[in-house]
């Protein structure tokens, strides 16, 4: 019964429940505290809109107090929500750090695969996979913290989440490697690490030593070193190919 005492707390009358039995009370209780909250400061929403905002508030506090140091009270109190419909959403923190991370990993995710099909130009590949991680770390610093800078690496989930980023990204450049030079799986992922790997650290860098390099520009240096490397392996059926 937390739900009604909280909801008879705030001003929600349950005489304007017409509830046949108690479970039907506290389903309409639950279904007003989602429409308005303390005096209207939370409105109903459709539920991937209220997702976001709670995930928007989610990683406000998280960045500013780190996960261990956040409550869900905190949380809920950013969002302007009361802590029951948070719950409706993520039933605990670990839920919504997750959620976050799949979020962002998803957008590393995909700017590496746009970068691949975006052109069949290898240079620009090259180039689009450079600009892809300067791209996050710098438009998106805050998640850039939350996937590259967690201290809850040792938590399997959060692991998991760290291993299929990596994994995706490896995965978008090793197929264009393989297509374009016949090298095996296991040679063409060695080297797809390489790239992403020069890629991840050198965006790393450039964020937390303060951007004191243009971001063109940092990303011209990394593509010209890694281009430099890669444009050593000939392209498949070229002349140099079994030279």
């Amino acid at each position: 019964m937390q739900v009604v005492n909280e909801e008879a707390q705030s001003g929600t009358d349950a005489r304007a429940c017409p509830a046949a039995t108690p479970t039907d009370l506290r389903r309409c209780l639950v279904s007003a505290v989602s429409e308005v909250h303390t005096a209207g400061r939370s409105m109903r929403l459709p539920r991937s809109a209220r997702r976001k905002q709670l995930l928007e508030a989610a990683q406000e506090v998280f960045i500013a107090q780190g996960y261990h140091a956040a409550a869900m009270d905190d949380i809920a109190e950013r969002a302007g929500v009361s802590k029951p419909v948070l719950y409706q959403h993520f039933p605990g923190k670990l839920d919504l750090y997750l959620a976050l991370l799949d979020k962002h990993c998803d957008d590393i995710i995909e700017k590496m695969r746009a970068a691949m099909s975006a052109s069949t130009d290898n240079k620009q590949r090259v180039a689009g996979a450079m600009s892809a991680y300067f791209d996050f770390v710098d438009q998106e610093s805050e998640a850039f913290r939350l996937v590259f800078e967690s201290d809850l690496r040792n938590e399997p989930a959060v692991r998991a989440r760290f291993e299929r980023v990596e994994r995706g990204c490896f995965e978008a450049i090793t197929e264009t490697i393989m297509a374009d030079t016949g090298l095996g799986r296991e040679r063409a992922e060695l080297l797809a690490a390489g790239l992403c790997g020069a890629a991840e650290i050198a965006a790393r860098y450039w964020i937390t030593s303060g951007r004191k390099v243009p971001k063109p520009e940092a990303e011209a240096l990394l593509t010209a070193l890694s281009w430099r490397g890669i444009s050593s392996f000939p392209l498949q059926g070229s002349d140099t190919q079994n030279a």
